[in-house]
């Protein structure tokens, strides 16, 4: 990638979007991230390295990613990694105002921010969003989180055709070893995990860079558009393991 490219990776101070931007730096781009905390965002580009710079936002909020897309000017590759953790659950046990949450945590900062960065892309460039595997999966406890994340997978395909030369694409991931899961007691976030191992085809829960490297390859693939590619080591396959 040229070194004129410049990428913004919305949720880029940890995990996946912390991944993504150091891999988009690896390769000479000119890489934005934003995060809540400026603290944390000061610590990701340390990691990161390159030319990399960071903006604290709310991607709650629509007043913070005006503004922010505003000052960013024009960008090549977008990259939403923006999450929440709401809406997950017994579907018998789940509040609700809780499933609404998870919608305003994650899908509605996702459209808005396509939409208020649709005027800076370049026409050639690309949006990927991160999605996740619980929208093409069957895993009780999951149907408010397969609800929030099918909702954009959904919507990659009319996007693809409508905003087009415009490409864009989602990765959807399955289990993936990042902060996300600290919100989960160790003891069964471990079973958790272990379960997986022994259930999956590649024998490993995802890390971090796994989802990087297939957004990566999104992004810089001029002929790939309208996907959602499922980063989840085949856990929807039947192995017989």
């Amino acid at each position: 990638m040229s070194t004129t490219q410049r990428v913004v990776v919305m949720g880029g101070s940890s995990g996946i979007g912390e991944a993504t931007a150091t891999a988009f730096a690896a390769t000479g781009a000119e890489v934005v991230i934003t995060g809540r905390g400026r603290d944390k965002i000061d610590a990701a580009l340390a990691r990161i390295g390159g030319e990399s710079t960071g903006y604290a936002l709310d991607a709650t909020s629509q007043t913070d990613i005006d503004a922010f897309f505003e000052q960013v000017g024009a960008i090549d590759h977008l990259v939403v990694a923006v999450s929440g953790s709401a809406g997950s659950g017994p579907f018998v046990d789940l509040k609700l105002e809780d499933l609404a949450a998870g919608f305003d945590g994650k899908f509605w900062p996702q459209v808005r921010i396509l939409k208020a960065a649709l005027p800076h892309l370049d026409s050639q460039g690309s949006v990927t969003l991160v999605t996740a595997g619980s929208s093409r999966s069957a895993f009780p406890g999951t149907s408010g989180l397969a609800a929030i994340n099918g909702a954009l997978d959904a919507m990659i395909p009319p996007l693809a055709v409508e905003l087009a030369p415009l490409r864009i694409n989602a990765v959807s991931p399955g289990v993936i070893d990042t902060p996300w899961w600290d919100r989960v007691p160790e003891a069964q976030r471990t079973a958790l995990f272990e379960g997986l191992v022994a259930t999956t085809p590649v024998g490993r829960v995802g890390r971090p860079e796994d989802i990087a490297r297939a957004i990566h390859m999104l992004a810089t693939n001029g002929f790939i558009t309208g996907v959602v590619l499922d980063a989840n080591g085949g856990t929807n396959l039947a192995t017989g393991r």
